[in-house]
């Protein structure tokens, strides 16, 4: 497994001193070349000093993620910020996913806001152990037998919930995220696609090579919504 995956946590508390110019030119520089998901759907990341709404986290600097509005944004968006979010870590600074917060100061970009990231230096220990981590078991969100579905146990995702299931077979993994019940269908779907994207990211950190694509005898899955299969390690 990943070495940073199996050891990253959110980080709510940091230190409110800025990071350098260097430094954010620098996360400009790597997000600007992470890998996406579906590299034809546009998405700007931009670095703010502040962000406004619910459960907002206080930060120095944090990540607003914006993203031409398209079947598969949400979760290219997840894709892309997890990586982010590994880079943070191995830097040894904090990060954390916001998914109610927005950005507060004057647009940078055309593009339509997704979510937001928290980040800095941190104000709390930056690493925990596996044993640490309050995940559900393989057993509950998969079937089948890949290394990889261990990386994706580990991925964060709103509220801990984990709406997602894995069957892997013959050497794929067809993904699948849980059907929205909730009132607010538009708001916890669109996060449902987004913590897709972020497990997802985690699979391919532990994979030789990847793809992600739509496979029409892909098996159903009672309650889930198919999202895409991963191919061969």
């Amino acid at each position: 497994m990943n070495e940073t995956i199996r050891k990253r946590k959110s980080i709510r508390k940091y230190d409110m001193e800025a990071l350098s110019a260097q430094v954010l030119d620098q996360i400009r520089t790597q997000a600007a070349s992470c890998v996406p998901l579906f590299p034809d759907i546009r998405v700007s990341v931009e670095i703010a000093s502040k962000t406004k709404g619910m459960f907002g986290i206080k930060a120095p600097h944090y990540l607003i993620f914006r993203s031409e509005q398209k079947h598969g944004s949400n979760g290219n968006v997840g894709f892309i910020g997890q990586q982010m979010s590994l880079y943070f870590t191995e830097l040894g600074l904090g990060s954390c996913w916001l998914g109610m917060a927005k950005p507060e100061e004057k647009d940078i970009s055309a593009l339509p806001f997704t979510i937001s990231m928290a980040f800095g230096k941190p104000a709390e220990p930056l690493f925990r152990d596996l044993t640490d981590f309050k995940r559900k078991p393989l057993i509950q969100i998969s079937e089948g037998a890949d290394d990889r579905l261990e990386s994706a146990r580990l991925a964060p995702s709103g509220m801990n919930a984990q709406n997602w299931y894995f069957i892997a077979a013959g050497g794929q993994i067809h993904c699948y995220r849980k059907k929205s019940s909730s009132p607010l269908g538009l708001v916890s779907g669109k996060l449902s696609e987004i913590d897709m994207g972020i497990a997802l990211c985690h699979i391919m950190k532990d994979s030789g090579g990847f793809s992600f694509s739509a496979e029409s005898g892909a098996p159903e899955r009672a309650g889930y919504l198919y999202a895409g299969t991963v191919g061969c390690a």
